[in-house]
């Protein structure tokens, strides 16, 4: 009897573990870019580069900005098991002064279907 219940208990651990493991994930390399300083009218754009650690395509469904300074770009097509992604985001740097803005990306993973990357800086008068 001893036996028939630890086998049990071994077959619904298993399951657990493989449905815990099972689908897309997400990994960046970085949740954080930080500008520095920058001159006024300089390149602002950036890019959040990331992994499907999962086993199954990764869908980037919106990526939204803080506000409209801020234009984010996703990939439209479904990013598969391995492979790596990017999002690119472009700062509107004629606004001097210091900043910090958040993106928020909504993805198909079941554990962490929103992610909150950041940016950060300060443009300085030229």
């Amino acid at each position: 009897m001893k036996k028939a219940i630890l086998f049990i208990l071994l077959i619904f651990t298993s399951i657990a573990l493989s449905a815990q493991a099972s689908g897309p994930m997400i990994s960046f390399d970085m949740e954080t870019i930080d500008y520095g300083d920058i001159t006024k009218g300089s390149n602002g754009v950036r890019t959040f580069i990331f992994e499907n650690t999962g086993d199954a395509p990764l869908e980037i469904q919106e990526v939204k900005s803080s506000c409209g300074c801020t234009i984010p770009k996703k990939p439209e097509a479904p990013i598969g098991p391995g492979k790596k992604g990017e999002i690119t985001v472009s700062y509107d740097t004629n606004r001097v002064g210091v900043f910090r803005k958040t993106i928020t990306v909504n993805t198909n993973v079941s554990n962490a279907a929103i992610v909150a990357l950041k940016i950060k800086g300060n443009v300085l008068t030229n």
